[in-house]
Parts: structure tokens; C-alpha cells; sequence
């Protein structure tokens, strides 16, 4: 039988599962019935529930890489913990939608002058904390100031450098008054640290209270362990269907998993790759796994010994079979990288720049010429940064042996890991959420005064073609601007960039979600719980 023996009926259970009025058992019964195969009835009955959204129930999900040291100063944002919380409990200006485009939060439209100096944000006026307070102006103002000058400790500074000043206009609009042009200032604004805040009276932001306008608010949690949050009420977008959700640290992969088979969550951020094919077996639950402009990046601190040597920095380079990794390390679920930051899902990535290859003779010459004949470097890692980072390390180490480097492999604890080595040690493992425009992420981690200049790299025309590509609205000028860095930061970086990781995540199948999930973060861009559902 076929599915086009009763279209009628096909189409009216399918009307009544968009309408939430059959379960999937009686929706999947009636389409098999009517003459729908088993895999075909999946598919519709996935395809009707998309537009069904059900309210209700309490969604709990489990978050690697979570330290009792966080904060909610969203200067301090680093961990998944505290991306995936804040999330949840804070907005901005702007969010990344599902498909990938730029979409409204705390904004509803924004427009620039005809040289991208000067933008303009108009707020949506129906937006409140959890407090009861009316989103306003100045909260908006102070929230950006709190990353400025040059009192500020935040990660985030070197993304507003360029902001000159940021001034009301009227009662619902906010003008960014720019000493160059930036073309990317509105995605600029979807970046985890630049979440709105209450204003005080002195201009400075209430971040200590965890007040916020997003879709949940906080009743109560410790960092490191576990937070519980209800539906705020007052959202401002779409979604919000969970009445409640919990948040659960839960660092070691093995409890995480095991949380989600017996159903003691709903939803894991990381699973296991070396368990990909087992878990897409098990009828129960639902694995994702997202092509994403995230990386795992080894970063050498520059100014220190060994690394200061650009051979002995592409020897290691050289030194790394990155295909094997892929094949033995993230099973397929990853894109090789070439030592630049830009990945093929991301825009102006320079397809034409040929692939770093494993070469340990070429590395051993590299290491003659720096005067070096036997190489030893420890390396730090730890489980919470992938699934796999362990492994990887030791890999990488028997790899580099056949180039005479000898690689001291340190696994460093999982809790503070983010606070206490990265850097801190001048060769590390690091796990890089995507960032959606080249400028964001060459900014965050590559400019020479970035609080997470990782490698302490610094590369004076890598920095002035960084300032003109900002301001740069010509896109082939652009694109030529961002090759030209991309093979400075491959050749002279400091930056091993092993692969762009998938993000390989899961949830139980009576979770339900949108036709397509972000790729800006794990979980639908972070935004899971507040997009997604329980099927009825």
C-alpha cells in the first residue's frame, strides 16, 4: 500500500495532530491504516507536530562542563553552564533563529547610516524582568557599558571597542555611535555576554539578583550543581512552552548519558561519540547531531618557550594527523581543520587554501632549523571540553612521536578547568562555541589586546586588516580581507585547530522540536528549552 490510497484522511489526522488532538500512537495507528509505511507515518506525524506545540510538564536537562565558580556577571561568561542558563533566565538585543538567519529578541528592528557608524535599535515595548520591571532604555545602555572602558574585567571588551558612545533615543530606541564602521554590530549583539541587565541608579547593573527578561525565571540553584526555573509569564517571544525546567551540571559523560537512557533527564548537551551508533538505536531516544562553526582549538602561548619559535609552532602543526582524529576520535562527526579560525559553515570561508597535511618529516626539519632536536611539551585536557578530548590528546602524542616530539598528555580536573588552565598553561585544549560571523570570532580570540587572546598571538596586519574588514560593506573586498587572515593565522598563529566539531547532543523521544535546530550552540542554539516541547 502507499501513502496516496486515502489523502483525505492522511490530511484530516494530520490537521488533528497539528491541532494536539490524537497522540502519537492513535496518529501513527490511523496513518498505517490508510496505507502509510511505518518510516513514512515517523515522518508525518514529526512533520504535523512541528506545528503543535504543547504547554506543560517540567523539562530537565543535563549540561557539561559546569564549575562551581561561576558567576551570573555576564562579563565572566564562559562555560556551558552558564551559556545554557543565561539562556534561559536573560535576552538580547538580537538571537540567531533555527535557520541560521538574524532574528528579533529584546529588538524588534535595527538600522545603520550609510557607512555602518552609527545603528539603531528600536526596543519591544512589552518586555519585562521577572522583577515586574518595564524593559527600558537605560537598562539597555548600562547592560553595554558594563563590557566598556578600561575599568572593565569583561570577556567581552574587545567586542565594543570600537562603540564610542551609546545614547537613548526617545523612550523605545538605543543609538550605537561608532568610531568606524561595523557591518556585523547586529549579530555582534547575539554574543553570550551581552545579555540586558537591570540598570541601578548609577548607571552600573544589578547581574548579582539573576534578574532577567527571558523566557524562564530563576527560583532557585548553585553553580556547579543544579538550577530550577518557572515560565516567566511576561515573554516576549514565542515559546516558553515548559512550565518548568531544571538545569543539570552533570560533568562526567558517563552519569550524563546514563541520566538520559533511564529517563532521569530529558536532554544531554554532549553524549558520547563512541556510543553515537548505540543511542540512534535505542527507540526511546532522539540524537542530533548539528554541523556547527564550532572548534576544539590547541592554543601555544606565543611569548613563551618553546612556542615563541613560528617552526617549532608549525611543527606541532605538522605533527597532527587530523583525518585519523576524525575517523577514531569524533567517528565522522566533525569537519577537519586547516589552523584558521573560519569554518565552511560559516560565510567568506576561502575554500581555495590548501589543507594542512600530516607531514612529521617536514615537522622534524621545521624543528632542526629552530635549533631543537628532541621536543617535549606537556598538553592539558580534560574530559568536560568534548567527548573525546582525552583521547584525542593521547592520539595526538603517539602522532608527534614520528617527528621526535614527545607529548606529556595532563589531564586536568573537570572543575575549573576554564578558570584555572585555560589561559593560565601555555599549551591547552579548548572547546570554542560557533561564532556567526568571521569578525566575532577573530575579534573574541585573535585580536592582540582580546582578554581570550589564547595564544598571546600578535600579528600586526593580521590587526589592521581586522579593522578595515569591519567597516567594509564591499563583500568580495571583505572576503579578500578575511582570506589574507586566514593563512596569516595558519602560517604564524599560535592556534592548533584539530576540527569543527558537530554538535552531537539528545533527547528523549517525547521531546519535540522545530523543523530545523541552530547551530550557534548545543541544543538548538541554547535556546531548547524554551523552544522546545512534550509531545501529549
Amino acid at each position: 500500500m502507499t501513502d496516496k490510497k486515502f489523502p483525505n484522511l492522511i490530511d484530516r489526522i494530520a490537521g488533528e495532530a497539528r491541532l494536539g488532538r490524537i497522540s502519537r500512537r492513535q496518529f501513527m495507528h490511523y496513518a498505517i491504516a490508510a496505507g502509510v509505511t511505518a518510516s513514512g507515518a515517523t515522518g508525518l506525524w514529526t512533520k504535523s507536530a512541528y506545528a503543535a506545540p504543547q504547554r506543560g510538564g517540567t523539562f530537565r536537562f543535563g549540561v557539561h562542563d559546569g564549575n562551581t565558580g561561576d558567576t551570573h556577571d555576564p562579563g565572566t561568561y564562559l562555560t556551558r553552564q552558564m551559556i545554557m542558563l543565561t539562556h534561559q533566565h536573560r535576552s538580547y538585543l538580537t538571537l540567531i533563529e533555527t535557520d541560521g538567519s538574524l532574528g528579533p529578541d529584546l529588538a524588534t528592528e535595527w538600522s545603520s547610516n550609510a557607512d555602518a557608524s552609527e545603528w539603531t535599535f528600536k526596543l519591544n515595548t512589552s518586555a519585562t524582568f521577572h522583577s515586574g520591571r518595564k524593559l527600558t532604555t537605560d537598562d539597555v545602555i548600562a547592560s553595554m557599558n558594563h563590557h566598556r572602558g578600561e575599568k572593565t574585567t569583561s570577556a567581552a571588551k574587545a567586542l565594543l571597542t570600537t562603540v564610542s558612545d551609546i545614547v537613548a533615543q526617545g523612550e523605545d530606541a538605543v543609538v550605537f555611535k561608532l568610531s568606524s564602521g561595523n557591518a556585523d554590530l547586529p549579530w555582534l549583539m547575539t554574543d553570550y555576554h551581552l545579555a540586558i541587565c537591570p540598570a541601578n541608579e548609577d548607571g552600573s547593573i544589578d547581574w548579582q539578583s539573576g534578574d532577567g527578561t527571558g523566557p524562564y525565571k530563576i527560583d532557585n540553584g548553585e553553580f556547579g550543581v543544579s538550577w530550577s526555573l518557572s515560565r516567566h509569564d511576561g515573554w516576549h517571544l514565542e515559546g516558553a512552552y515548559f512550565d518548568k525546567i531544571e538545569l543539570i551540571v552533570l560533568n562526567d559523560p558517563n552519569a550524563r548519558q546514563t541520566a538520559l537512557v533511564t529517563g532521569d533527564v530529558d536532554a544531554v548537551s554532549l553524549i558520547e561519540l563512541k556510543t553515537l551508533a548505540l543511542l540512534n538505536r535505542d527507540p526511546n531516544i532522539e540524537v542530533e547531531n548539528v554541523p556547527s562553526a564550532a572548534a576544539i582549538t590547541m592554543p601555544m602561548f606565543c611569548d613563551t618557550a618553546p612556542f615563541d619559535n613560528i617552526d617549532v609552532r608549525n611543527a606541532l602543526k605538522l605533527a597532527m594527523d587530523r583525518t585519523e582524529i576524525n575517523e577514531k576520535i569524533t567517528f565522522g562527526a566533525s569537519t577537519v581543520g586547516n589552523d584558521f579560525h573560519l569554518s565552511s559553515a560559516q560565510p567568506y570561508w576561502p575554500s581555495d587554501i590548501e589543507q594542512r597535511a600530516y607531514d612529521p618529516d617536514e615537522a622534524k626539519a621545521l624543528l632542526k632549523k629552530a635549533g631543537v632536536d628532541n621536543l617535549t611539551v606537556s598538553l592539558s585536557t580534560a574530559d568536560s571540553i568534548f567527548s573525546g578530548a582525552v583521547d584525542m590528546a593521547v592520539l595526538y602524542a603517539e602522532q608527534a612521536k614520528k617527528a621526535g616530539i614527545t607529548i606529556n598528555v595532563v589531564r586536568e580536573p573537570n572543575d575549573g578547568y576554564y578558570t584555572d588552565v585555560w589561559l593560565k598553561k601555555p599549551f591547552t585544549t579548548v572547546s570554542w562555541g560557533a561564532r556567526p560571523t568571521p569578525d566575532l570570532m577573530f575579534t573574541l580570540a585573535y585580536k592582540d589586546d582580546a582578554a581570550w587572546n589564547e595564544s598571546h598571538w600578535q600579528n600586526a596586519r593580521f590587526n589592521e586588516l581586522l579593522l578595515k574588514a569591519k567597516a567594509e560593506l564591499d563583500e568580495s573586498l571583505r572576503a579578500e580581507m578575511y582570506r589574507e587572515m586566514c593563512v596569516l593565522m595558519r602560517d604564524d598563529g599560535g592556534t592548533i585547530i584539530p576540527f569543527f566539531n558537530n554538535f552531537v547532543y539528545a533527547r528523549r523521544a517525547n521531546v519535540q522540536r522545530g523543523e530545523k535546530l541552530a547551530a550557534s550552540w548545543e541544543l538548538d542554539g541554547a535556546r531548547g528549552p524554551s523552544r522546545w516541547w512534550f509531545a501529549s
